[in-house]
């Protein structure tokens, strides 16, 4: 598979959005690690980044799930204002320094997200799970791997919630003209997300 290492005069800034449970860490992981990008990280990560320096009573909107918020969109909103700022530093120190970054997350919501960064080339997805017998599957299979440490029944009660957001994140993405990668199959996303990154590269490259 095709190394971006090395050949490239701006680092690629991959951003894969979607609602929880759809399979965003394991299929942008694979992406990176199949492109030589090293560097990557979550939304999730640093918004407990975020908890660490705000206690509830100043940001209450990071110390629940995504889709605890009540009303559910609204509290998605506004969680996800407060991670985008985290997200603005962590791609800010990836360009200073030239990196190449993949980040995931719920909070990559097309059009609260820049559609371009000055001195990279930015490439932006976002993966759904159309069925929702499917997505609840995802919630069993992720609960076996992690030996139970992810709260599954937590994930199903909320389903609703869940789907609601996806809803609302893939509308998103459909204004803004982002691409919507079915993630049923792991293996056919993670072979469309790689083809966007290098045709998005390419058309840079020859332009």
């Amino acid at each position: 598979m095709r190394s971006l290492g090395g050949e490239l005069e701006r680092p690629v800034v991959l951003l894969v959005g979607g609602a929880t449970g759809t399979g965003k860490s394991s299929v942008t992981t694979e992406v990176a690690h199949r492109l030589g990008i090293t560097r990557v990280t979550s939304t999730d990560f640093i918004r407990e980044t975020i908890r660490a320096f705000f206690a509830p009573q100043f940001m209450p909107s990071v110390h629940y799930s995504s889709f605890e918020g009540d009303p559910t969109i609204a509290g998605f909103i506004e969680q996800t204002h407060n991670v985008l700022v985290g997200v603005q530093a962590v791609l800010g120190r990836a360009l200073a320094e030239s990196w190449s970054i993949a980040l995931e997350g719920v909070h990559l919501v097309p059009g609260l997200v820049p559609d371009e960064i000055e001195g990279a080339t930015i490439v932006r997805a976002v993966l759904r799970i159309e069925s929702e017998d499917v997505h609840r599957t995802h919630f069993e299979v992720r609960d076996e791997a992690t030996g139970g440490t992810r709260a599954m029944e937590k994930y199903l009660s909320r389903i609703d919630d869940i789907r609601a957001i996806q809803d609302y994140i893939v509308d998103s993405a459909e204004r803004s003209g982002v691409p919507v990668i079915e993630s049923t199959d792991r293996r056919r996303a993670v072979a469309e997300l790689l083809d966007l990154v290098l045709r998005s590269v390419d058309s840079e490259v020859f332009a």
